[in-house]
């Protein structure tokens, strides 16, 4: 008899949506082997190309997207879109689910050992014959999550109902049940951001920022901490479990006017959750779920977190002029 490697009757009635977060189950288990042992020969590092988008491949994000579209196949889903892929794949020409994933986000991380995750939704594809119908819509999930490979390695998701976490007991493979009640907080003093691209960000961007960094003396009469992990499982897991805002926004780079998150893989599943936990995910002014991709690998803005901060930035997109202007303020680094 096959060991149970997760236990979700408690937390998932559709017995299909329970038999495809097992199979992600026993990819991230193979997975979490994989990068615990990534630097005792397995070459994981190592650049080996271009992924289908043009963004640098590691050797291990090969390995991650290898592991799940085998386990995947192994439970008949449907259908399968990776980051790492340039199509939607057919697996099992007799179901009608079909899974959207980042096998490992944050890879660029991996030689730092700073927690790097997978991204994940799973949807019903209504038609078999045009299956990005359904992939492209960013809503209308049967579940989303991800699994967080860190100290600890978690299962977080959400069928709707709320959100649910695992704990992985590396002992015997099995993913356990943890309490928790993961929402987020309307208020916060924590934002993260790239700070070093500030010279290129859009004007409601860089005055919500330096409303920030004035802090108590500021109109804001409060003073922010920033955080940057360059990780969005770890920046997601962290704003889950205490709060906070994070902001990827478009940019006047080449190749960045809207933003590097990718819509399907990345920032609908995590949308989703951020709702679940009465949080907000917008593109800077329209809310994530509810939008559409034109493409497989499309990208966009991303701004999600607390309730109030999230608001105040879209109204700062709305109208540029409700920035606070300080007649004499301090030139530095976020204002010239």
């Amino acid at each position: 008899m096959n060991k149970v490697i997760i236990d979700l009757k408690n937390f998932v009635n559709d017995p299909r949506v329970e038999k495809v977060l097992t199979a992600l189950c026993s990819g991230a288990i193979r997975l979490n082997k994989e990068i615990l042992l990534s630097d005792t020969g397995g070459n994981h590092r190592r650049l080996v190309g271009l992924n289908s988008d043009g963004d640098s491949q590691k050797q291990l994000d090969v390995i991650a997207d290898d592991i799940f579209c085998s386990s995947l196949c192994a439970a008949e889903v449907g259908f399968y879109a990776s980051e790492e892929r340039e199509a939607i794949e057919m697996l099992n020409k007799n179901d009608n689910l079909g899974v959207a994933i980042d096998p490992l986000d944050g890879s660029s991380n991996i030689d730092c050992n700073v927690s790097i995750g997978t991204i994940f939704s799973i949807k019903k594809v209504k038609n078999k014959s045009r299956p990005q119908d359904d992939f492209f819509l960013l809503g209308n999930y049967l579940a989303s999550g991800y699994f967080i490979y860190g100290p600890q390695t978690l299962l977080v998701f959400t069928v709707g109902n709320g959100i649910v976490k695992f704990l992985l007991n590396v002992e015997d493979n099995q993913f356990v049940s943890v309490k928790s009640d993961l929402k987020i907080p309307e208020q916060t003093q924590e934002y993260a951001i790239n700070s070093s691209n500030s010279r290129y960000w859009p004007t409601p961007v860089r005055s919500y920022i330096e409303e920030l960094i004035d802090g108590a003396v500021g109109p804001r009469k409060k003073n922010y901490n920033t955080r940057w992990v360059a990780s969005l499982v770890a920046e997601t897991h962290r704003i889950l479990e205490r709060g906070g805002v994070f902001l990827y926004p478009g940019d006047d780079r080449e190749g960045y006017s809207e933003g590097r998150l990718r819509k399907i893989y990345e920032c609908g599943p995590i949308a989703f959750l951020i709702e679940q936990a009465l949080g907000l995910a917008t593109n800077g002014i329209e809310p994530i779920v509810g939008l559409t991709a034109d493409n497989l690998h499309q990208r966009t803005p991303f701004v999600f977190g607390s309730k109030e901060e999230v608001e105040t930035i879209k109204k700062f997109y709305e109208d540029p002029k409700s920035a606070h202007a300080p007649l004499f303020r301090t030139r530095g680094l976020f204002n010239r």
